[in-house]
């Protein structure tokens, strides 16, 4: 396997906004979750401060929130099961209160990671809200619209996020399309946004390739409580306890 390049550092991170209220903030703790999104990467384990924290995580893999105790942490990528070779070997810092997203994006030979700060905060009222994160590296940039209604999310390119927006809670037909055009790329039929629930979108894959492009659909919390799904064979978290589990939903390929 080659080498793994993660640049894990606060100048590299694509932050997102704070959240206000969470369960990491509720425990003075940090929350941590990885998303594999390398469409040609192995699974992978993740150990973190010398724990075995997150285990075979595949491509397409959502693993949960783990917990972490603030401050300096080190992180080391190794295959699943094994204890070598190390493929990433990095280190960052956790702050108090906050949720990050590490999702790993670009083919192997140039897989880079893409750093979120969650905002789990719930919407009031009838409302949901969403954000999308554009992964897949071969894809250009795209505009995320609702079916003969308006565009959520315009013009976001390989490894940028769409802000957190609100949107009346609604099974909605949508469309990932060539941005700035009506060429539709990927139709994501039936999304159901429910009131009172934080979500996320990732487009993931390869265009006109395989893994074919489709999008993963994550309820990342709810008002009963903050969580994630879990995909795949054994992905989950060896730090602390863990929070329910959510859904993962495929939307659709090509």
């Amino acid at each position: 396997m080659r080498a793994l390049r993660l640049m894990v550092g606060l100048l590299s991170l694509a932050l997102v906004a704070i959240p206000a209220h969470s369960a990491a903030a509720q425990a003075g703790q940090s929350r941590v979750r990885v998303v594999h999104a390398s469409p040609d990467a192995p699974a992978v384990d993740v150990i973190v401060n010398n724990i075995r924290s997150f285990r075979s995580i595949p491509f397409k893999g959502i693993t949960r929130y783990a917990s972490f105790i603030p401050g300096r942490a080190t992180a080391q990528v190794v295959p699943a099961g094994a204890t070598q070779p190390v493929v990433i070997d990095a280190a960052f810092d956790l702050q108090a209160g906050v949720d990050y997203t590490i999702i790993a994006t670009g083919r192997l030979a140039a897989i880079a990671p893409l750093v979120l700060i969650d905002d789990n905060t719930l919407p009031r009222g009838n409302r949901a809200h969403v954000r999308f994160v554009h992964a897949s590296p071969n894809a250009p940039a795209v505009d995320i619209a609702v079916k003969g209604g308006p565009v959520l999310f315009q013009n976001i390119a390989f490894r940028q996020v769409g802000t957190y927006t609100p949107i009346p809670a609604g099974v909605y037909d949508l469309e990932v399309r060539v941005a700035g055009t009506n060429t539709v790329a990927l139709e994501l039929p039936q999304v159901r946004l429910s009131a009172g629930t934080v979500s996320t979108v990732y487009a993931v894959g390869l265009v006109g390739e395989q893994p074919a492009l489709e999008a993963l659909l994550s309820v990342d919390a709810t008002a009963q409580a903050q969580q994630l799904p879990r995909t795949g064979g054994a992905v989950g978290a060896a730090l602390s306890v863990l929070l329910p589990l959510g859904m993962l939903v495929v939307l659709g390929g090509l």
